[in-house]
């Protein structure tokens, strides 16, 4: 129970203690004009309340990552929660903050627009490449995830809501209406109070847990997982004598401690915020409190499974995470329980699909300068929510391991974004360029020992890809120092 309550207090003191020191490196002016004073349209740009606007922030990155990916890293046992804090104070949230600030500063734009006034049109290209892909298969998955568990309901069983197509046609008819409408018209009535339900129901988990949960993990067994890790280079799985930690359980805990689909939702909550100041509590806030909702689930995958690891492994083989979650929820808060936990594996990976096509819809006008108008969001909107329902006929395993690695690779690429933003502001560049050689070290391992990828030998991976990560910082630095004199003359 020790390393529960030690986790939540590392993530509310980053919060309160390091946070601060993050915006100072930032030059975030409290005086400035925000992108919605300037660009106010009634569509995307349209004042929010910054309590409101948290809320938002919260439940578009949070969605049902941090309840799935958590339960599934649980499987590594107790080192989860380790990944989670680390990851989410060095990495995620600042990752968050400077994706906002980012997107403030450049008039509420989207990344690869923001990419291409740091660097050049050709990172710009690969970063429009790499987030209209990580956001269609956001949107895809977060179709058929809730399609999928709500077809298969007993309730359900041989009336029309049973049919898996029907569900999927009413989540892209929802989908539809939110990437078209003003975002006053559904995001931000609807959100709040759905942020509000997932807050309710982790503090209700939490609590469940500490007066029930049978094994709640201790700081002895933090590291129990690394021993009998290997790996079967074929298919990168675990053997039967453990689950390799490096490079997988980063991957597969990206909500919670670092994700790049997070900083693809920057501009919707940036066009809208009415000063810079908000952008902490906003940006840097709703990860903390991804971070703790991601905690209790992976506690809970630890915890309330007196079998460990083969109890868990099974009901997942047998349901996958949505039917973890049902357990959990039903085991320890009854019908209410139950309830919740067909809201939070159907309704809350809606919220992250539809905003994330929105972002799409809002990436592509950015990149094509294309006027927004009513009939030009229409042929942005159609063909995306088109293709996207011919997607969910793919396997949903394939279409999660490229959303997983897409994910890794995005958020790298933003922390590199960073550096180069705090480059040009001479400020103290470490807070984001070592998680981004961190980043980067994943990111090739992964790539390079995936079955997805090169397949090759795991012992090589580590290596390569901390010797690509430091690559890519000294040469980041080469190129500023370079340029360096061009900027002091003028």
């Amino acid at each position: 129970m020790l390393i529960f309550f030690i986790c939540i207090a590392l993530l509310v003191l980053a919060y309160k203690f390091y946070s601060p020191f993050v915006e100072r490196q930032a030059g975030i002016d409290p005086k400035a004009k925000t992108p919605q004073a300037r660009f106010e349209d009634g569509v995307d740009y349209v004042p929010v309340h910054p309590a409101k606007a948290f809320l938002i922030q919260f439940l578009n990155v949070a969605g049902v990552g941090p309840i799935f990916g958590p339960i599934l890293g649980a499987l590594y046992g107790p080192i989860a929660l380790v990944w989670i804090v680390l990851g989410n104070i060095i990495g995620g949230a600042v990752h968050d903050y400077f994706s906002g600030v980012l997107s403030i500063k450049e008039d509420g734009k989207s990344l690869p627009e923001i990419a291409g006034h740091y660097f050049n049109i050709y990172f710009k290209g690969v970063m429009l490449l790499f987030t209209a892909m990580l956001l269609f298969f956001v949107g895809v998955v977060f179709i058929m995830s809730p399609a999928g568990l709500l077809s298969n309901l007993d309730y359900f069983k041989d009336t029309i809501f049973g049919n898996n197509t029907f569900w999927v046609l009413i989540i892209l008819a929802y989908y539809f209406l939110a990437t078209m409408l003003p975002i006053d018209k559904i995001i931000t009535k609807l959100y709040p109070a759905f942020g509000l339900l997932m807050i309710v129901m982790t503090v209700s988990i939490a609590v469940a847990l500490m007066l029930n949960a049978p094994q709640l993990p201790e700081m002895g067994d933090v590291f129990a997982y690394f021993d009998h890790s290997h790996y079967n280079n074929e298919l990168l799985e675990p053997n039967p004598d453990g689950l390799p930690v490096w490079p997988l359980l980063f991957v597969t805990i990206t909500c919670g401690a670092i994700s790049g689909f997070h900083s693809t939702q920057a501009p919707i909550m940036a066009r809208c915020l009415t000063n810079e100041k908000y952008v902490r509590p906003v940006y840097y806030g709703a990860m903390v409190a991804e971070g703790i909702v991601a905690c209790v689930w992976a506690t809970a995958g630890i915890a309330a499974f007196p079998g460990g690891y083969v109890e868990l492994k099974s009901l997942l083989d047998q349901g996958g995470p949505g039917l973890v979650v049902n357990q959990v929820a039903t085991t320890y808060l009854g019908v209410v329980g139950g309830i919740m936990a067909i809201v939070a594996v159907a309704i809350f990976p809606i919220t992250s699909g539809d905003t994330a096509f929105r972002s799409l819809r809002l990436t592509i006008i950015d990149a094509f300068h294309i006027p927004q108008s009513m009939r030009n969001r229409l042929l942005v909107a159609v063909p995306i929510l088109t293709i996207a329902y011919f997607m969910t006929k793919i396997d949903f395993s394939l279409i999660w391991r490229y959303f997983a690695f897409s994910n890794m690779l995005l958020s790298t690429s933003v922390l590199w974004l960073a550096t180069k933003y705090l480059f040009d502001r001479g400020t103290f560049h470490w807070i984001v360029s070592l998680p981004a050689i961190g980043g980067t070290s994943v990111t090739v391992s992964y790539i390079m020992t995936a079955g997805i990828g090169l397949g090759l030998p795991q012992p090589l991976s580590q290596p390569v890809g901390i010797a690509v990560g430091v690559i890519c910082l000294v040469v980041l630095i080469i190129a500023h120092n370079r340029r360096k004199p061009v900027a002091d003359v003028n």
